[in-house]
């Protein structure tokens, strides 16, 4: 009898073995939750960028007030009969 129960809860563990360490296992699931939950954080982070980016180029196309404002920050351009004064700091 105690040879049945011995191979019994050998057959047991050898079954369970998978289950909590091989593929598919629950860790497995956990940590894949895991790298799912962090992806889809980094892609609503991408898309509020996509969209703020797709509206500067909206406005690029449609309106010369971005384009102007543009050139005046990057590029320092001034507009004519404009009076362009340069402050230096000591």
């Amino acid at each position: 009898m105690k040879l049945i129960i011995a191979l019994l809860i050998t057959l047991v563990l050898a079954l369970q073995y998978p289950l909590w360490m091989g593929s598919g296992s629950v860790v497995e699931a956990w940590r894949l939750g895991q790298e799912r939950d962090a992806q889809s954080e980094d892609n609503r982070v991408l898309k509020e960028r996509n969209l703020a980016l797709e509206a500067e180029v909206r406005d690029l196309k449609q309106g010369h007030a971005a384009i102007e404002e543009r050139a005046r920050s990057e590029l320092g351009m001034i507009k004519k009969d404009e009076t362009f004064y340069q402050v230096v700091h000591e």
